[in-house]
Formats: structure tokens, sequence, C-alpha cells
């Protein structure tokens, strides 16, 4: 599988690098080096993108300010000589973040990483299913999909609650999120994921559920509202 990706940067050292760096990894495609955020938008829109690789600290518009307008943003791995952006970077979801200057093992380490993901948003693709096997207490329990009201995390534990029982799993939030379908599910606070069909009403920076009240994150508000905006889409067509 090829990946499409662009470079979105404004030092032409930063470019080469990268251009470099692909051009020596089978599976990358590389569609455009763009210098600006406001290249980049246009290229978005122009083709499918699968990866970014981003620069933060830009002219006009930085790179996290870029992601957080973008409705359905590709994966994106942050390149930066700023190290103290890196908790904003992982807020909006990131697959990593390189600190310039990087090595080519530390470049491929985090390619391996999206294409990990990639891999399994493909396979959830073509083999849908509507549950997931938990492990908890020694005993495997099948949980269906639109049973779960949120998904609540304890450090490395999970209470998976729906509206009849909970369940706690070894398991971290990171890796469940990925395993959850993206149209049903959300995560909303670095310790909530929410079922998106079982909000009653947002109100401030609180989500209302069917038996619990969630906080709404700093970093998951712009995620949110792209959330709702397509939700309204659907329902207006």
């Amino acid at each position: 599988m090829k990946i499409n990706c662009i470079v979105v940067d404004d030092e032409p050292l930063s470019q080469n690098i990268l251009k470099k760096y692909i051009g020596e990894t089978p599976g990358l495609e590389l569609i455009a080096v763009c210098s600006n955020a406001f290249e980049a938008n246009d290229v978005l829109h122009a083709g499918q993108v699968q990866l970014i690789f981003l620069d933060i600290n830009m002219p006009g518009l930085s790179g996290i300010r870029f992601i957080r307008t973008l409705v359905e943003p590709p994966l994106v791995i942050f390149t930066t000589a700023y190290p103290e952006y890196a908790v904003e970077g992982f807020e909006v979801d990131a697959v990593d973040f390189l600190l310039k200057p990087f090595s080519y093992e530390r470049y491929l380490k985090a390619v391996n990483k999206a294409a990990e993901k990639l891999n399994l948003k493909m396979r959830r693709n073509q083999e849908p299913e509507d549950f997931m096997l938990l492990k908890s207490d020694k005993k495997i329990y099948k949980v269906n999909y639109n049973d779960i009201v949120y998904i609540e995390s304890y450090g490395d534990y999970l209470k998976v609650n729906t509206a009849e029982k909970c369940i706690v799993a070894h398991e971290k939030i990171s890796i469940m999120e990925e395993k959850l379908p993206e149209d049903k599910f959300m995560r909303v606070h670095k310790s909530f994921i929410i079922a998106i069909d079982k909000i009653k009403f947002i109100e401030g920076n609180q989500i209302n559920m069917t038996n619990i009240v969630v906080p709404i994150g700093l970093g998951f508000r712009e995620n949110l509202k792209k959330i709702i905006k397509n939700e309204e889409r659907k329902s207006s067509t």
C-alpha cells in the first residue's frame, strides 16, 4: 500500500532532508512540498493525502492551529526545533513528534507508527464488526458497540460503561481509541471516550450523557466541534 504524504515546512533545509528520507522509504509517495499551511490546505483539497510531515512554528498559521481547522485531518507527524510544543502536538492526536535535527532511524520509527495506524483503519473498514471482546477478571466479555455509553481511563486500566454494567479492563485509552469505530466514538478528554449517539446535550465545557456528565478537555474541543458539524450535515441531507 502506497501512503500519499506531503511535507509542510518553511525551511528549505528541513524540506530537503524530508524529501531525501521519503525518497529512501519504500511505500511512501511524496505528493507535494509546501512552505506554509495555506499551500498545504490547497493540496489537501485537491487530492487524497494520508500523512503530513508538519512543522509547528510557521509564519501566518502554526502547524497545530492548521490541523485544528481540518474537519477530517490526515495522520500527522510533527517536525519542530521546539520541544515545548510536544504536549500540545499530542493533544491533536499526532502520530509522533520529531525534534529537529532527527536521524533517518527516528524518522522511520514515526513512519512505521503511521503505517500501523493506517493498516488498522483499513482492516476495520474491510471487516466491520459491531462488537469487541474485553478481558476482565479472568473472563472474556462480548460488548456491543451500540451498548457503550462512555469509556473512562484509570492509568493502564479502563472502565467500559454501558447502561447496564461496567467492565474494568487492563488496557490503555490510546489503544482502545484505535480499536473503536471512528463514526461511533470520539475522545473528548485525556481520560474519556464517549459514544456520539449517547450525547444528550453539551453545555459549556461538559457533555451530558445518558448517565454521566463528562468534561471536555482543552485539546479536544475543536475535534468535538468538527464531529457536531458532520452530524448536522448528515441530518440535513
